[in-house]
């Protein structure tokens, strides 16, 4: 073989290869912030998530049905407690808190709806996806808070607005005491009220993310916010008058009371005392929440 035939294959070796027809390269799109979540999309899947979830519906359902429910039955047989009832306690007698006695049970269901907020994405185990699209679980935290207030609040408020209605129509029907609207104490019943059950939602959201078991996390709301209001008068001295007092399911369900006992907190206290326990409750949630594992 020649030199001269080398020297060409050589050449031909290092030509470079042209490009296909049709194709051409597309340079990668530099990274950068603009790809990153923001609070706005924290808040735009979550509000997809609990819009979309199964149990809120049926939640908010129960509520306003229990509020109404619970305030007409109660209006409607108050009338003749209350021609039975002695002097001293028709002076006790309280129209608001007998229209409103279904904040009790909507108290629970929204603060089921709150833990099931984020106990349904421990169970599906779809809160590994969640935070791997916004690592910032501040952010997570708060993006649940705030969609689930917008569910609760609106609720809470209806809640208590249609019970107020239908029990004070139901307390005049029966011939017992009713109070108006325009009374005093009706609306901060009313607004304080819808405030507490929203109270009680965050307070679910909190049990849940520390206690991550949906099952875990009802029997617990259950227990709180109904067992141990129930059984604290028969708890042994000291111990049932302070539940009785300041549990704060118990202290801030004063709100939508009129009848001042003695021995109970007034109104914005026991609201005070609610609302200081769900701060607590939501801070050790998110120290809980940033410590553990997916």
């Amino acid at each position: 073989m020649s030199q001269g035939t080398v020297d060409s294959r050589r050449t031909r070796l290092k030509r470079p290869a042209k490009p296909r027809r049709g194709l051409r390269t597309v340079p990668s799109a530099p990274a950068g912030p603009a790809g990153r979540a923001t609070f706005v999309h924290s808040l735009r899947a979550e509000w997809i998530r609990l819009r979309t979830m199964r149990a809120t519906l049926y939640v908010v359902v129960a509520t306003l049905v229990a509020g109404a429910g619970l305030a007409t039955l109660n209006g409607s047989s108050a009338g003749d407690e209350y021609a039975a009832m002695s002097a001293a306690d028709k002076l006790m007698f309280d129209p608001l808190a007998t229209s409103l006695k279904g904040v009790i049970l909507a108290q629970l269901t929204l603060a089921l709806l709150g833990g099931l907020a984020i106990t349904s994405e421990y169970g599906s185990r779809t809160i590994v996806s969640t935070l791997t699209a916004v690592p910032r679980r501040g952010r997570v935290l708060v993006a649940k808070a705030v969609v689930l207030t917008a569910i609760a609040l609106p609720t809470g408020m209806l809640t208590t607005l249609g019970g107020f209605l239908a029990g004070q129509s139901a307390l005049e029907s029966s011939g017992a005491p009713y109070v108006a609207l325009g009374d005093p104490g009706a609306w901060r019943a009313v607004l304080g009220g819808g405030l507490f059950l929203t109270l009680a939602a965050v307070l679910g959201l909190a049990a849940g993310i520390m206690i991550s078991s949906t099952t875990a996390t009802v029997t617990t709301l259950f227990a709180t916010t109904l067992i141990v209001p129930a059984l604290a008068p028969s708890f042994p001295g000291t111990l049932a008058n302070w539940t009785t007092k300041f549990w704060p399911p118990s202290a801030g369900g004063q709100i939508v009371t009129e009848y001042r006992d003695p021995d109970l907190l007034n109104p914005w206290p026991g609201f005070t005392v609610m609302a200081g326990c769900v701060v607590v409750l939501l801070t050790a949630a998110f120290l809980t929440f940033r410590r553990r594992d997916a």
